[in-house]
């Protein structure tokens, strides 16, 4: 067979390869163009013809066995070929699949740590996946650093939006030179090129212990989030306070800068951060969360008692620290924890 004879001849099997779509016996045998390549070692020592055929059929040898899932959502990937066999994990829109081999209505497949049957209607195979590369095809910027930086901007001076750990992988949005703009979780951000890479990637399956394991991770980082937010919180309100140290106590006021009584200093320290609390002190403790005395933490309200009948506020400020309005005499200052008795303890920040 001459060697324009032998190209046409391979190219015209490709094309009854990607029509055909699925055969059961590549799955089989794992290798879905065997045939062919027997076909190309013997077509000719041209090394420019072996290359044009080559790329003919790269995408074939790679994605031969390929499989797309067809789902708006999800597809569960179960035990065996029937809806009643246990789910062993799912299978996103578009994420993709090796197949193993057929069984009937169904697929036997290989995703990620998940080995198992997906019914066929639920998957794009043969010529179309080839179609469809370019669309599933997934770019992640694995954390190479200890810990990284997603920042708000492509800028070093701009804000900290959250930190990854190393190993973590982030989806890539778009590429930028020094700045990779990503997205982790409901958050877009951006991140230097220097302490990533990039690569390639298909989504894969996800088993179900490894789909409650993501879960329970990202429900402690959103708490750690949350925990960290009301810690600024908190300080923030310590600082505020501050700013009026030497301020006048005046019984009745609310003013932080030309007088306050105690629950008025608290009431407009709170107001500030859009924190609303009752005017007197005896309401300020009524009202907001109880908070053991031995768990106090900065922005906590601590109250006093005289003869039996909370008559003091102050907010707790940290360190066995408290900051109030004293009295006319002292005005507005700084004192310990201990300095009267604590009656009790209230917070109003969640």
């Amino acid at each position: 067979m001459n060697k324009k004879v032998r190209k046409i001849a391979v190219c015209c099997a490709v094309g009854s390869l990607a029509l055909m779509g699925r055969a059961k016996t590549a799955y089989a045998a794992g290798e879905p163009v065997a045939g062919i390549t027997v076909l190309i070692n013997d077509i000719s020592e041209d090394p420019k013809m072996n290359a044009e055929i080559n790329n003919i059929l790269h995408p074939i040898k790679k994605y031969g066995n390929m499989a797309i899932a067809d789902v708006n959502n999800y597809v569960n990937i179960r035990s065996q070929a029937n809806t009643n066999s246990k789910i062993l994990g799912k299978l996103y829109s578009k994420g993709t699949a090796t197949i193993l081999e057929e069984e009937g209505d169904w697929l036997k497949i290989k995703s990620g740590s998940v080995t198992g049957y997906i019914k066929a209607e639920f998957l794009i195979t043969g010529s179309k996946v080839y179609e469809m590369i370019e669309e599933v095809k997934t770019k992640l910027a694995t954390v190479n650093a200890n810990k990284l930086n997603i920042r708000t901007k492509a800028d070093i001076n701009s804000s900290i939006l959250t930190q990854v750990p190393n190993g973590d992988k982030l989806k890539v949005i778009e590429e930028s030179g020094e700045w990779i703009k990503v997205s982790t979780g409901n958050k877009v951000g951006y991140v230097s090129a220097d302490y990533v890479d990039i690569k390639t990637d298909f989504q894969e399956a996800i088993s179900i212990e490894e789909e409650q394991e993501r879960i329970r991770l990202e429900k402690e980082r959103q708490q750690k989030e949350e925990s960290k937010a009301v810690s600024s919180l908190r300080q923030q309100i310590v600082n505020y306070a501050k700013q009026f140290i030497g301020n006048p106590y005046v019984w009745g006021g609310t003013s932080l800068t030309r007088g306050a009584d105690c629950s008025g200093f608290t009431q407009s320290v709170f107001k500030k951060f859009g924190i609303y609390i009752p005017r007197t002190s005896r309401s300020q403790a009524g009202s907001g969360k109880r908070v053991s005395l031995d768990k106090i933490q900065p922005g906590d309200l601590i109250f006093y008692t005289k003869n039996g009948r909370i008559n003091h506020v102050v907010i707790y400020i940290g360190n066995g620290k408290v900051l109030g309005a004293a009295s006319k005499e002292e005005g507005i200052v700084i004192k310990n924890l201990n300095y009267r008795k604590p009656y009790k303890a209230v917070s109003y920040i969640n």
